[in-house]
């Protein structure tokens, strides 16, 4: 440090290891890579499920799994890998995790089954539940500074929306020139791009004494969360069975020894008294709502874009793209605002816009116009972008630096969870309204049946009736389709309501750190320039 930085830091009481890292904003253009990577990599299935319906024929469970097998193994593993990165360097996982995400990228594009495509897909949580954690916990180690953070987490989530704004509008291209398995290979050259220039630029970073990794917790993890989900999804579905009463059981059996091991150990997987801090629990139930809320709706609006307003594939990610837009811009303002306003004001505040916005959403039909369809993911965009962004500034903010690949992995966690409940939930109350509707006259019944299946699976199967019966056929599909998208969003947007409620009682009192200069000093996590 020069003459002049040593006493200016004397002056302010700052000490070195709080001066602004050089090469941050490098560093933080390369994480970014892995956020627009998984981000890119889950909007754009969406687009690409009727194509890989038409192509592979997967049944309307199968196709339910494809959706959110993803969410299923991430949300089991992330606790571990984050756990694990604060152990073997946060750096080290990410980069290796970035290589194992492009080559099950390959696998999936080249699946020839609906099996081998929900292998491919776990395989990518696997490798994704690598990326998210480290990303947000190298930042806590990079930005000293929480004005800084703040705006570099409002980067961090501005670009995971672009990713998602990105994925559409590349995926409807990719769509409309080459096969269904492109919008896999998309990730490659992100993935190359993020391992070439993250091993020159990004530091390491670790637990100094980190302490051993239990490998029996890893285990009471992944089948905790896992039987949990796996019982409500099927439950939502089928009902209730023997089989899925007892995936219930043991989930939430390994999930309580999980607690209870945690709480014995002397260098826990997850440290459980991170959620005695309301902040912290707050955000995370937060997020885990927010998530539910939206993510079975997201997961069936490309699919009403495409086979119930017939639009093409990039048109259907124009369409999308406000969502994305409204985002970005609240994700880069929000640190500002949270501290002008307040934290809870600007969360509850975010989650209700995007409450009323589902709400709007109860009336969509066939005709609903370009520009309403825009405004409402607009709506969402702002709200999600807010609430998102400062729930993030909460949740690492609460933690010191050897703790925030534990607390970034919690924080994913939510999030993963609520999409992998929210496809079960709501995603089952559209499947379950949509199979009961009436085929018209003069359809065989096996055709019938083949339609009940999915909406892809009556699209194909009006084109192989006459004119007037295929029609029919499909016009009934499809407002079948409409009224169970119109009551999902309708559950969704009450969820939404409950989760800024929640937000604003377990938010109160809770500011973002202001300013460097004169800050307590905190353990600060083992970092090296590689």
């Amino acid at each position: 440090m020069s003459k002049p930085a040593k006493e200016t830091a004397e002056r302010t009481g700052a000490t070195a290891e709080h001066q602004p890292r050089p090469g941050r904003w490098l560093a933080l253009a390369v994480l970014v890579l892995a956020v627009l990577l998984v981000g890119v990599d889950a909007t754009v299935l969406g687009l690409a499920t009727p194509f890989l319906s038409e192509d592979l024929r997967p049944s309307g469970t199968q196709l339910l799994w494809i959706g959110d097998v993803y969410s299923f193994v991430i949300a089991g593993l992330l606790v571990s890998m984050g756990s694990l990165g604060d152990r073997i360097g946060r750096k080290k996982l990410l980069l290796t995790g970035s290589v194992v995400f492009g080559a099950m990228s390959v696998l999936a594009a080249y699946a020839s089954s609906p099996a081998m495509m929900i292998v491919a897909r776990a395989l990518l949580g696997v490798a994704g539940a690598t990326l998210m954690p480290s990303t947000l916990a190298l930042i806590r180690n990079l930005f000293h500074d929480p004005k800084e953070r703040s705006l570099a987490i409002g980067i961090w989530g501005a670009m995971a929306s672009a990713g998602a704004a990105v994925g559409p509008v590349l995926g409807g291209f990719l769509l409309g020139h080459f096969w269904w398995g492109s919008v896999f290979l998309i990730n490659l050259p992100v993935m190359a791009l993020l391992v070439i220039i993250g091993a020159k630029v990004l530091p390491e970073s670790r637990n100094p004494n980190p302490g051993p990794w239990d490998l029996p917790s890893v285990g009471l993890s992944l089948v905790g969360m896992v039987g949990v989900v796996y019982a409500v999804k099927e439950a939502s579905v089928h009902g209730f069975r023997w089989d899925i009463a007892a995936a219930a059981v043991l989930g939430l059996l390994a999930l309580v020894t999980f607690v209870r091991r945690q709480q014995s150990l002397a260098s826990p997987l997850l440290d459980m008294k991170l959620f005695q801090h309301r902040g912290f629990s707050g955000a995370v139930l937060a997020d885990l709502l927010t998530i539910l809320g939206l993510s079975g709706l997201v997961f069936f609006l490309s699919q009403f874009l495409q086979m119930v307003q017939l639009r093409s594939p990039l048109n259907a990610g124009l369409v999308e793209l406000p969502a994305a837009i409204g985002a970005v811009g609240a994700g880069l303002a929000a640190g500002y605002v949270a501290r002008r306003l307040s934290v809870r004001l600007v969360v509850a505040g975010g989650l209700g816009v995007v409450g009323l916005a589902l709400a709007g959403c109860i009336g969509l039909g066939q005709d609903t116009s370009t520009f309403t369809l825009g405004a409402i993911l607009f709506a969402v965009g702002i709200g999600a972008g807010f609430a998102f962004t400062v729930t993030a500034d909460v949740i690492l903010s609460s933690v010191p630096k050897e703790q925030a690949g534990a607390a970034s992995a919690v924080s994913e966690t939510a999030y993963e969870l609520g999409a992998a409940l929210g496809i079960a939930l709501l995603g089952s109350i559209v499947t379950g309204i949509y199979r009961d509707f009436a085929t018209p006259q003069g359809v065989p019944e096996t055709t019938a049946d083949a339609a009940r299946e999915s909406l892809g699976g009556a699209v194909e199967a009006s084109g192989s009736l006459p004119p007037d019966a295929g029609d029919g056929l499909l016009k009934a599909a499809q407002h079948a389709f409409v009224d169970g998208l119109d009551t999902a969003a309708g559950v969704g947007a009450a969820v939404l309501i409950a989760a800024a409620c929640a937000a604003w009682f377990l938010l109160r009192g809770q500011r973002l750190e202001d300013g460097s200069a004169g800050v307590e000093p905190e353990p600060e996590a083992e970092v090296t320039r590689h």
